[in-house]
């Protein structure tokens, strides 16, 4: 994904676990949007979707999952994500999907 939006033009940054993401928008300019994996080696809930809510506002947030249920697509939404997408995720609809996130983040 960072290599298929790299080469469309995106600035990206990638992290690990929930831990450096965490790590990374304390420390980096906030980013406009985030693709977010429900399961991480360290998180695998929407805990990581509510303190990066809290943390970045203004970005919107794709949330990429193998994992989805009614509940926790319903929940993303209340968190404000703007997007659930099933894995595997299409590499050809990746990057006008980020254009749309980013037209549709909060100012």
């Amino acid at each position: 994904m960072a290599e298929t939006l790299g080469h469309a033009g995106y600035e990206v940054s990638e992290a690990g676990d929930a831990k450096e993401a965490l790590r990374r928008l304390s420390t980096t300019p906030s980013p406009d949007v985030i693709l977010l994996d429900y399961r991480l080696p360290d998180s695998d809930d929407l805990r990581l979707l509510e303190t990066i809510r809290q943390v970045v506002p203004s970005a919107s947030v794709i949330m990429m999952t193998a994992y989805s249920t009614a509940e926790m697509v319903s929940n993303a939404i209340k968190l404000g994500v703007f997007r659930v997408l099933s894995k595997p995720v299409e590499m050809d609809d990746l990057a006008p999907l980020v254009e749309q996130a980013y037209a549709s983040r909060l100012p």
